[in-house]
């Protein structure tokens, strides 16, 4: 297997059974997608959601698609109506919906058609600890994340929380998909490092795909 670190753009790389980086996989569509970015936004902005036990997250987020992820204090789950203005949220864009397939299926996930779309933004200093995906009705179908913006440290770890994570740099137009008997593997971001990005700026944009109803 070419290492993780050193791969060129272009090349699907197997992380374990069921996971695959796809290097630049978006990068040529990058464009396009913060483009449409901007239409969810302007419907549903940026908010730093609470966790159950009351914490603020440090990661900004916001959805699009007929169900979003949502998180306070009753708990973590998906919902259609986003709490910040008691409205559906904004419709997946036709950008988001095409790279979600083609990635699905360029890591051996046919027939992909996500349904949810969370918005993450990473600024210096935000991270997200490790965690399973387990919100999702059927575990059937694979998740597709996209590395838009400043570099980020990707951890990638085992069904068990305390299972040793692989750390993989992700770049701008990284794309990385699980399923599959990887499907409830841990995973996280590392703390972001300072930077400047001529596409997002001071900021790591992600795209998580998933079938959540």
């Amino acid at each position: 297997m070419r290492d993780l670190f050193e791969a060129e753009e272009g090349l699907a790389l197997p992380i374990v059974p069921g996971a695959v980086l796809l290097r630049g996989f978006a990068s040529d569509r990058a464009p396009k997608l913060l483009e449409a970015l901007e239409g969810v936004l302007a419907a549903s902005p940026w908010r730093h959601m609470i966790t159950p036990g009351g914490f603020r997250m440090s990661v900004a987020m916001t959805n699009c698609g007929p169900l979003g992820w949502v998180s306070d204090r009753t708990g973590y789950r998906y919902d259609a109506i986003d709490p910040g203005n008691g409205k559906p949220w904004p419709a997946m864009p036709q950008a988001f919906r095409e790279l979600a397939g083609a990635a699905a299926s360029a890591a051996g996930f046919d027939k992909f058609k996500p349904d949810a779309c969370l918005v993450n933004r990473y600024e210096p200093g935000a991270r997200l600890s490790l965690h399973q995906d387990r919100d999702e009705h059927d575990y059937g179908h694979p998740i597709v994340s996209v590395s838009l913006g400043l570099p980020a440290v990707f951890l990638f770890g085992g069904p068990q929380r305390v299972d040793k994570s692989m750390r993989l740099p992700l770049v701008h137009g990284d794309v990385v998909v699980w399923g599959g008997p990887a499907r409830l593997h841990h995973h996280g971001i590392l703390p972001l490092k300072d930077g400047d990005h001529p596409s997002t700026g001071r900021c790591r944009i992600n795209l998580t795909f998933r079938k959540a109803g």
